[in-house]
């Protein structure tokens, strides 16, 4: 699981590494009139360097918040983003993509992954 979810390392199926740094999040209805929360990402490797927005749909996250009892707070957003982010560098799925929306199901079980990341954790503590 990733430590530091607004800078991180990941690698490609192609053997690159990406390099990812977090610039900004923010509400996309300000920027481009969507109901979304957009996280906007740098990611660059040795020869090239992308800009990649994250944009979680604010309707399926408040859904997701309320099925899981999760408060809707800025942490949560970013890590959910980033997991989105390390799932698209590693696959490579979506990457001819400048915004990114990943399903309400993939936000679930980037959810889950944080929580079972959590409770290794707090085992590890004991």
């Amino acid at each position: 699981m990733l430590e530091n979810f607004r800078g991180f390392s990941v690698n490609d199926p192609f053997g690159r590494k990406w390099d990812v740094e977090l610039r900004w999040y923010q509400n996309a209805i300000s920027i481009r009139h969507a109901d979304a929360i957009d996280c906007k990402y740098y990611i660059s490797s040795l020869d090239e360097r992308r800009e990649l927005v994250v944009s979680l749909p604010h309707p399926a996250l408040l859904a997701l918040a309320g099925k899981v009892a999760h408060e809707l707070t800025d942490a949560w957003v970013i890590r959910l983003a980033g997991l989105h982010v390390q799932h698209m560098i590693t696959t490579w799925e979506d990457m001819d993509k400048t915004i990114a929306v990943p399903s309400t199901a993939a936000m679930e079980a980037y959810h889950q992954a944080l929580e079972q990341a959590a409770a290794e954790v707090a085992l590890t503590r004991r």
